[in-house]
């Protein structure tokens, strides 16, 4: 074996320091994301739990709304849909070639309660061309009627969501006081119901666009993570063997 180079371990230390953190860095990172698994796993299962309880429940009272604990559960309502004043929410949906997104909007619309109180209600997905409700007369429905759907909570709008345009009706995300407060709602509960996939009228809107299969790519963000460090690992290596061993400058 080689001679240790004179003065090699000590032009080690400044760059074995910084890859010493760095390495600490890329494995937190790494147990991070298998704890961010187990949690989403454990919130997939919550949700399909919640959303498959068959009867239906009830509302929770305005009071009682806890999303931790209500979102995502299954009920079951009975009302008057208010048609004239539905808003659209700019949105995907999953078309007919797999892979290929449909854009269109997602109508809201409030719901008058048998009980009393307003619920906002997803009645589901229409395309750009059926966005004028005139579009789909025979999709409208008058008169009481009952709808099952999974409870959902407002939508909160990230950075690279656009600002809404209440005087417009241009919103793009679920801002259930936002738009509650835009069409003059009263009495809105905090919250409103995805229906389901039960067929509307002229077959338009179309419910129960839910998914509960959320992306779990977290083991693989792990293993990158993981395998970042072991090349980390790998590199310094090999960079301090010519460090401290290396003899072919001095040849």
């Amino acid at each position: 074996m080689p001679a240790v180079r004179p003065g090699a371990v000590r032009a080690l230390v400044a760059p074995g320091l910084v890859s010493l953190v760095c390495l600490a860095i890329l494995l937190g990172l790494g147990v991070w994301q298998l704890d961010r698994k187990g949690q989403k796993e454990a919130l997939i299962g919550r949700i399909l739990a919640r959303s498959q309880v068959d009867p239906p429940g009830e509302l929770p009272p305005a009071t009682a709304w806890n999303p931790e604990t209500d979102e995502f559960r299954r009920v079951r309502i009975t009302g008057t849909l208010l048609n004239d004043r539905e808003t659209l929410v700019h949105g995907l949906a999953a078309g007919a070639t797999p892979g290929r997104a449909l854009q269109g909007y997602y109508v809201l619309t409030p719901f008058r309660l048998r009980q009393g109180g307003t619920v906002l209600v997803n009645r589901g997905f229409v395309p750009t061309e059926l966005k004028a409700p005139a579009s789909r007369a025979s999709g409208q429905v008058s008169g009481e009627t009952t709808i099952t759907g999974i409870l959902r909570g407002s939508e909160p709008r990230t950075m690279f969501v656009p600002a809404p345009d209440a005087a417009r009706n241009e919103w793009f995300n679920r801002d259930i006081s936002g738009i509650s407060a835009a069409i003059g709602l009263s009495d809105p509960l905090p919250y409103l119901v995805e229906a389901d996939a039960s067929p509307n009228p002229g077959g338009w809107p179309k419910g129960g666009q839910l998914r509960v299969d959320l992306p779990n790519n977290h083991l693989q963000y792990a293993f990158t993570w993981f395998g970042i460090a072991g090349c980390l690992v790998g590199v310094f290596g090999v960079f301090a063997w010519k460090r401290l061993f290396d003899t072919s400058e001095a040849a």
